[in-house]
Parts: C-alpha cells; structure tokens; sequence
C-alpha cells in the first residue's frame, strides 16, 4: 500500500466552525481579557498533518509574564477570588468540566489539527479525561483541612496549649506544559492550583497553543474571576524562562523534557521558588513466560504506539521471556501493519503524524543511529517523507543496552525489544538501568510473581495487564530523573499548598 499517497488523499477539510475561530486574532489572556503581546510579535502554528499554518498567535514574551504575574498577585491578594468560599470554588471547577464536555466536538478538533492525533482519541481520552480532572478535583476544594495537635510544651509545662495545622495555598504559581497533550495537561495543571486557591499564570507550548487558548475563553465563560488564570503562548526562552525566574512567582510546576526540567530548576533556585516536575521516561515494559499473549501483545503495541509514541510514559524498552520473544514481536508487527496512519481530522485515522518538524528530525535522527550501532527494523524504521510529520510503527531488535534507542528518550512510536531468560536479579537490574522512573508494565498470569517484579521496578505507576490506565483520582509521577512530585489525585495538592502551625496559650 502506498501509505504516503492514502496520507493525503484521506485528509479532510477543516469544519467551517472551527476554520472560522482559528482565523481569528488569537491573543494571550491577562487579567481577564485578551490582549496582543507588548512586543506586538505573533507566530504561526501549523497542521502537523500538512505543514500548513492554521493560525496564528500572540507571542508572549518576558514582558507580557510580568504583566500576567502581576494580574495573578492581585487576584490572589485582593481580587474576588480571596475571599471565595472553598464550596463556590468548587461549584466554580465543576462548571469548567461541564463547559469542556458540551465543547467536546471542538475541543477535540482543535487538537487534531494542532497536535495531530486523532480526533476520536482526542475526544475519549483527552478531553474526557480533561473535564473528569476538574469535575474530581472540584469535590476537593471543601475537603483541604488542618488538624489539631496535643504537644508536650516542655519549655512550660504548667500552661496548656492548642495547636492546629493551617493549609494555605502557596500563592501565584507559574505553570509550563507540553505539546503532547495540550488540553489534558492544561487541566492536570489548572484544576489543583484552583482547588487549593492558588492563581496562575499557564504558559503553553508554542506547537500547540490553541487548546489552552480556547480552554482560556471557557473559564472567563464559567465566570472564573480576573487574573486568576492568566495565558501566556510564546517559546520556551523567553516566555518559559522569564516565568520560572520571575520573583513573584512562589511556585513553579513544569511538564516536559528533563533537559528542560534542569533548566527550570536553575532558573527557580536564585529565590528558592518551590518547583514540581513531571518529566521523561525510558519505561520498561516486561513479559513474563506465564503472560496471556491475547492481553501482552496489544496491550504492548498500545504502550508504545499511543499518541504516536509521544508519551512519557510509553513503555518503549520491552524485555519477552526468550520462549515467547519471536511470537511476541510478530504480533506486536502484525498489530503495527493495522494501525492506520493519517490526518487527525479523518474518522479512520488511529496514528497521526508527529507534532512538528523538529520532532520529526529527532526522531528519524534516532532511526538513524540505531541502524549504525546495528539495531535492526522488524517494521516500519524510517520517516515517510513528504508533506506532513509522518513516522510508521517501529520496532528495532538486535539491540545492546549501551546503544543510543536503548538509553535515550526517543519520544516517537519506536520500540526496542529485548529478549531475557531467567526472571531474576538481572532482569530487574536491566529493567531498572535508566535514569528514568516514570512508568513500567508488567504481564503475567501468576498474580504473585507479577507483584513481586512489579515492587522492584523503580518507578511511580507500574500497570499489571494493563499500560495507560490513567484516573484522576490516581498519582502520578517519577522516581529518579522522571521528576519531583506527583499529579493528580489528593497527592497533586500538596504541590500547591503551603502548612501553617499556629498554636496558643489558654489561661
């Protein structure tokens, strides 16, 4: 099949609806309204599909973050939002879920043509996932509470005293996100920094800005006060950079690269600012000789190949028990052969292209030096060329744990498979042998083995028979380099809150 050529004869034309919201003038949202970049700059986003531009946006910069620091500085000190009861806040965060899923559609065309990946997934995985985090996060908002504290007062015995803990929120908070999943991670990001009462300034990628920018037009919708979120679309060296150096920011929380993760952390240590991150991943996924082969071999082509392998968490190194590794790898081919690539908008697409130019060089980079160092293509293995960011399903065998593809986060649909023999310590030592621990599979049908190999592996979400098994009420984050902290569930509050002890003498 010529799949180049079904690519573009497959791609659709854009709805006039959101053809005609894209042509608008896209500004940043400071202070609760839309308003150009000082600097007057704009950008152009592009059809990852096409390489067509799309729109274009108001690039942010140093200036513009100060501006938006400054309207969230307000907003938490003196603004309507200080003084809005925990339970209003709530019912606030949950009308921002419910504004997500009547815009579903959109919403999910709007990240198909700017991120590529398929609207149906968009929809199901995407944006559902985006309004549940706010619907789950909005039952915490009356639920963050003190406690009281007996203590010894040794210092004075004869006086008693009484002692609570006060949660507060830790103030204005800078937040960076990826382009992998734009609307997801602007809601894993926004929806705990509102519940604890924090205000933000939401500095979005540059590839995929138009998510967040509609997200944007539906808090102002929900009635979320001025200045509480603030939107910044600009790069990540000037925008980015200017908000986790800012001085009146308190907090910084960071999804992305963990190149660019150390970056931010350097940027927030000349004032101590607090910084949470969520970061890359090099995740093994491991097949034990018991596992069913009808649940192992899909649910490891899913692993890898979801979001077109634009995952941090995407088991991309997996270990098959030597009896199973042939079949295991044909089926994982022959599942990869099916998955049908093409344009987001298109209702058969299952595979989109890359998010850009640059992640398209990066990976086929990768592509290339693994067959140098001798890894060998069972599919896919290079780049489609043409029109578009297009890179097939990938696996490479006839791997050493010392090449390139083996250490390094490709961050593309690329899997290495490597076979084992004995599930034991050295097993466990090459599963473990990364600088990442963000995520790990595990299949098995001997539930004991399964959890003991599950314990050993160092990272933050081990799945059992399963991978990508995501809830809001679930941590999740890494272990090592994959990051500081957890998101979502009760855990992500504390990225966001600060605890006060307050204690007085009675009599």
């Amino acid at each position: 099949m010529n799949i180049r050529a079904d690519i573009h004869d497959t791609a659709p034309a854009i709805p006039a609806e959101i053809r005609t919201w894209l042509s608008r003038e896209h500004r940043l949202l400071i202070d609760g309204q839309w308003v150009p970049a000082q600097s007057g700059k704009t950008f152009e986003v592009t059809d990852p599909a096409t390489g067509e531009v799309v729109a274009r946006v108001a690039e942010g910069d140093a200036a513009d973050i100060d501006r938006a620091v400054k309207a969230a500085r307000r907003a938490f000190e003196s603004g309507p939002w200080a003084r809005m009861t925990p339970s209003a806040r709530g019912r606030l965060l949950h009308r921002i879920g419910d504004l997500i899923l009547e815009h579903a559609d959109e919403l999910a065309a709007i990240e198909a043509i700017d991120n590529g990946k398929p609207k149906s997934v968009a929809k199901a995985a995407d944006v559902t996932l985006a309004a549940d985090m706010f619907h789950y996060m909005s039952g915490w908002a009356t639920k963050i509470e003190g406690k009281s504290i007996p203590i010894s007062a040794l210092a004075a015995p004869s006086a008693d005293y009484f002692s609570v803990t006060r949660p507060e929120p830790v103030g204005v908070v800078g937040q960076i996100i990826p382009w992998n999943f734009p609307l997801l991670m602007a809601a894993w990001k926004l929806a705990p920094a509102l519940t604890t009462g924090c205000t933000v300034v939401l500095k979005v990628a540059e590839e995929t800005p138009l998510s967040a920018l509609r997200l944007g037009e539906l808090l102002l919708e929900a009635g979320l006060p001025d200045g509480v979120v603030n939107i910044i679309a600009g790069f990540g060296e000037t925008a980015g950079a200017a908000l986790a150096a800012h001085p009146d920011v308190n907090k910084v929380a960071f999804t992305g690269s963990t190149e660019v993760g150390k970056l931010i952390v350097k940027a927030a240590a000349h004032d101590l600012k607090r910084v949470s991150l969520e970061l890359g991943g090099k995740s093994p996924n491991i097949i034990l000789p018991d596992a069913d082969l009808s649940l192992a071999i899909p649910g490891a082509t899913a692993a890898v190949f979801f979001n077109h392998g634009q995952c941090c968490n995407a088991g991309s190194r997996l270990f098959v028990h030597r009896k199973l590794f042939d079949q295991v790898v044909e089926g994982i081919a022959a599942e990869a052969a099916k998955i049908k690539l093409g344009h987001g908008l298109s209702a058969d697409t299952e595979m989109g292209p890359l998010v850009s130019s640059v992640q398209y060089e990066r990976v086929t980079g990768f592509l290339d030096a693994g067959r140098r160092e001798g890894a060998r293509a069972v599919c896919g293995g290079q780049g489609l060329g043409g029109r578009g960011y297009f890179v097939p399903p990938t696996i490479l065998v006839d791997t050493s744990p010392t090449m390139k593809v083996v250490r390094e986060e490709i961050f593309g649909p690329v899997l290495v498979a490597t076979p084992f023999d004995e599930v034991d310590d050295a097993l466990i030592a090459q599963a473990n042998d990364t600088i990442y621990g963000l995520a790990a599979g595990v299949w098995g049908q001997d539930a004991g083995r399964a959890h003991q190999v599950a314990n050993r592996l160092r990272a933050g979400s081990v799945w059992i028979n399963c991978y990508h098994v995501f809830d809001a009420a679930l941590p999740f984050g890494g272990y090592k380099q994959s990051g500081w902290g957890r998101e979502m569930g009760q855990a992500v509050l504390s990225n966001y809150l600060e605890t006060k002890a307050i204690t007085q003498r009675l009599g």
